[in-house]
């Protein structure tokens, strides 16, 4: 099976998925005796990459796969869709997100060392609800407190591929600036997804 052959099938699976797909998850939607090989379908990758030059949509890799997102240039606009506000979370919850980013696994407490205040036990939830977090084990110590580490959906959701690619802290300069830093160029807006980005929540 030739590359514009699979381009219109790949297409049409990022479109419809809802999410970001693999290449083998990619592969499965062929039967054993056509399935494309996983340079196949890298090729056709790269070529629905080259097809979105000058549009309004770009086909990118994040941790989970591959998925079509609106692009930054024109994202404002393409917001006006959506009736609900983009949730703006507080100061708090995004340090507490930070300190787990680049410094798992780490604890609640040495969170709390850290930022010389307690971590609410909302944040935490959250976190977790958003499945940014999770806890990946537990430390040695009396009382065994959960060590947190975050997740692929974290990586998805800031358009990563891997941890290496956050900005360094030094970059970062303030944590005031790890929101834009790492904001997902089209929140809520993967072309898959088509969701309205959540109402505005406020947490300290």
């Amino acid at each position: 099976m030739n590359i514009e052959t699979l381009k219109p099938i790949v297409e049409a699976a990022l479109l419809a998925s809802g999410q970001a797909l693999s290449l083998a998850q990619l592969g499965e939607l062929f039967d054993d005796a056509e399935r494309p090989t996983q340079t196949d379908l890298a090729n056709t990758i790269e070529a629905l990459k080259s097809d979105c030059a000058g549009r309004g949509v770009e086909l990118v890799e994040v941790a989970s796969g591959f998925r079509y997102q609106v692009r930054t240039e024109v994202h404002a606009r393409i917001s006006r869709l959506w009736t609900e506000r983009q949730t703006r979370y507080s100061r708090a919850l995004m340090e507490t997100l930070a300190l787990i980013a680049y410094r798992q696994p780490i604890t609640r407490g040495e969170i709390e060392a850290v930022r010389g205040v307690a971590v609410g036990t909302q944040i935490i939830r959250t976190l977790e609800e958003r499945e940014w977090i999770r806890a990946v084990g537990h430390r040695d110590v009396p009382g065994r407190p959960a060590l947190y580490g975050t997740t692929r959906a974290f990586l998805d959701y800031f358009g990563l591929r891997s941890l290496d690619e956050l900005p360094t802290l030094a970059q970062l300069r303030d944590l005031d600036a790890l929101e834009p830093e790492l904001a997902f160029p089209a929140d809520g807006a993967a072309v898959a997804a088509a969701a309205a980005p959540d109402a505005t929540e406020t947490l300290s």
